[in-house]
């Protein structure tokens, strides 16, 4: 047990540093994941190896680094995350493995996601209403607009809840069917609305900094510099500094923050062995 509370204190001192640049400086650098990877791997690959009972403790944070690699990819090309947001995940896949089974730390994934998840929900919901709330005008100018055109695709949407619902007096599973298409519909206005009203700003060219999103495509002489979830390069900032003063760039929320609270209701639930989801009933 003593070795998983020194993992886990690590990691909350990885990720308190990794909260604090992220809302000052909008980045995480990449040396705060990498290091942390190493440490995590290298103390677990020590105990093991001073332990003499095998290199289970060691294999399992390989294992945890695998799966968790191919999440953080899979949120960062689905552009859910950021490059700085994916790598930590990856990294805390080194830290999370605390059975010496492969099922039993399957479940502790399970059961992190499932908290990462609902967390960011919650975060997400929370932070864009007070955005909205700051930019009030400028997000019920936008939501009316986007209202206004995808006008024939709500409509579209709306005749097709009604029938969800019609149906769902025969069948429950319709009428929930029918409240999610009609909820994430609106949702998903409600986040153009506020990317487009709250989260998008005019910026110095000599305030930019790598990684910085774009807020549209811009024309430097014949070649055109691309707005891409990669964000800017150092060579392409030299170059829009060259043609530009000023620029737009979309911002994003820090999303760090979730991973704080979501790894301490982790440690929580893990002590009191309390089990969100079971996925091998």
């Amino acid at each position: 047990m003593y070795e998983m509370i020194f993992l886990w204190v690590l990691a909350l001192a990885y990720i308190l540093f990794a909260v604090i640049q992220d809302i000052r400086t909008r980045e995480i650098a990449n040396w705060v994941s990498f290091s942390l990877i190493i440490f995590a791997l290298g103390f677990r690959f020590f105990y093991s190896l001073f332990q003499g009972e095998g290199f289970s403790f060691f294999y399992n944070g390989l294992i945890g680094l695998g799966i968790f690699f191919v999440l953080g990819n899979l949120f960062y090309y689905g552009k859910i995350f950021a490059g700085g947001d994916a790598k930590l995940m990856i990294s805390l896949g080194t830290i999370l493995p605390y059975f010496p089974d492969f099922f039993s730390n399957i479940r502790l994934f399970f059961n992190f996601l499932l908290l990462f998840l609902s967390v960011g929900f919650i975060y997400i919901l929370i932070t864009s209403s007070v955005l909205c709330l700051k930019n009030f005008r400028d997000f019920k100018k936008e939501f009316s607009g986007q209202l206004k055109r995808k006008k024939k695709l709500m409509l579209v949407i709306i005749f097709f809840s009604i029938i969800l619902l019609v149906l769902g007096f025969m069948w429950t599973i319709f009428f929930m069917a029918a409240i999610m298409v009609f909820l994430v519909s609106y949702l998903f206005l409600y986040s153009k609305a506020v990317d487009e009203a709250c989260m998008v700003r005019k910026i110095k060219t000599k305030n930019l900094r790598e990684g910085d999103w774009l807020y549209s495509d811009l024309k430097i002489g014949r070649k055109m510099i691309k707005a891409k979830w990669d964000g800017l390069t150092k060579k392409e900032i030299h170059e829009i500094r060259k043609r530009y003063n000023q620029i737009k760039i979309r911002e994003g929320i820090p999303f760090s923050p979730v991973f704080l609270i979501s790894f301490i209701l982790f440690i929580i639930f893990t002590i009191f062995n309390i089990k969100l989801w079971n996925p091998f009933w």
